[in-house]
């Protein structure tokens, strides 16, 4: 494993429960790479998602990530896995009764954060890297989707992760917004995070050239960067 590789899997099986669903998954991650992972509904994108997160436990193979053995790895220490990693969803899962700094408060007081002019500043940074540093007092409806979206990428940003899981962010978004939410993601791995996104979205993925794992027939493979990807392949 090289230094700056963050996640590492090797001939891995992927399941949910006693279904196989991705299997002879063998791939890398290093650190400040932007990786899109693609393949239609049902062909176990949130499923490795999952098990990069440990929702879903890695019986068969061998993955490291950030250093964490996923096939050996201690309940006890799950917490402090996911504390390495930033998860973007799709349906934003928001707290709706309280506003946009209160949510992000919340989030650093249940991970150990207790001096309130810490917390005050970590939020201060957090949505200004977002671009939505005047915005924290609003309650999440007086949002638009796509400011939800990035307060939840500010969430994502919140304990300094070194790895961002992003399923589907800009599946409810309109294209002009889902490119900013993009460009917000660009941006994270640029300054040295290793960012994977999972889509079907086929402009972005035109429009924002990067690394791509697709996932088909059981299968992860990588898509040569020259090779048209089939778009009804994704959808």
């Amino acid at each position: 494993m090289k230094l700056s590789t963050i996640i590492e899997f090797q001939n891995c099986s992927i399941f949910q429960k006693d279904s196989l669903i991705l299997s002879e998954v063998s791939f890398r991650v290093d650190k400040g790479e932007f990786v899109y992972l693609i393949g239609k509904v049902g062909t176990g994108k949130t499923s490795l998602i999952k098990t990069i997160n440990v929702q879903l436990p890695l019986n068969e193979g061998d993955a490291k990530v950030v250093g964490f053995d996923l096939r050996h790895i201690k309940r006890k220490q799950v917490p402090y896995l996911r504390r390495k990693l930033g998860i973007v969803f799709q349906d934003f899962q928001l707290l709706i009764d309280r506003s946009v700094n209160k949510n992000l408060e919340f989030v650093l007081q249940s991970t150990g954060w207790k001096d309130k002019k810490a917390i005050k500043n970590k939020i201060e940074e957090v949505l200004g890297k977002v671009d939505l540093g005047y915005k924290g007092y609003k309650m999440p409806h007086q949002l638009s989707g796509g400011e939800q979206q990035r307060v939840v990428i500010a969430r994502a940003l919140l304990n300094d992760p070194e790895i961002i899981l992003a399923d589907e962010p800009t599946g409810n978004l309109d294209p002009e917004t889902s490119e900013g939410i993009v460009k917000i993601l660009l941006e994270i791995s640029n300054s040295g995070r290793a960012v994977i996104m999972a889509t079907h979205n086929y402009t972005l993925l035109k429009k924002f050239t990067a690394r791509t794992l697709k996932c088909e027939n059981g299968r992860i493979t990588e898509v040569d960067q020259e090779e048209e990807i089939d778009f009804n392949s994704i959808k």
